[in-house]
């Protein structure tokens, strides 16, 4: 492979792919298997749910915002700012199970899942700010 060929590729592409890809795996899993997942919530937070709506239906909820931070990221025709929120999001979402839901025979993988969400996040947030500058 070229180096020529290696150095066109933006680092964006394979970020977004990659989480976008992600994203839509566990969000149609989430809204087709929520009980598959109910082991991801720890107690407390289970408990917090409840108080508004079951679990499943909240797991369902939260398939269908993966599903759509996988399109917002798949579909590269929306502006680089939608992206970005994303991105935020996304690095909040992932920080927040290492934090309050480790899982850590399972979550270690999220660590380099964050570190993509993150890395996407500043390519996007620099090129943004390149652009705002006249």
């Amino acid at each position: 492979m070229s180096t020529e060929f290696l150095k066109k590729i933006n680092p964006e592409w394979p970020l977004r792919l990659g989480l976008g890809l992600m994203y839509l795996y566990s969000g149609i899993d989430l809204i087709l298997n929520p009980k598959g997942w109910t082991w991801a919530l720890p107690y407390w937070y289970k408990q917090m749910v409840l108080v508004v709506m079951p679990i499943d239906g909240y797991l369902r909820f939260q398939g269908a915002l993966e599903l759509l931070m996988a399109f917002l990221l798949l579909f590269f025709f929306f502006p680089k700012k939608v992206a970005l929120a994303v991105a935020a999001v996304s690095s909040a979402e992932i920080l927040f199970i290492l934090l309050f839901a480790p899982q850590f025979s399972i979550t270690f993988r999220d660590i380099g899942v964050l570190g993509a969400s993150l890395a996407l996040f500043l390519i996007l947030y620099n090129k943004n700010e390149i652009a705002n500058i006249h």
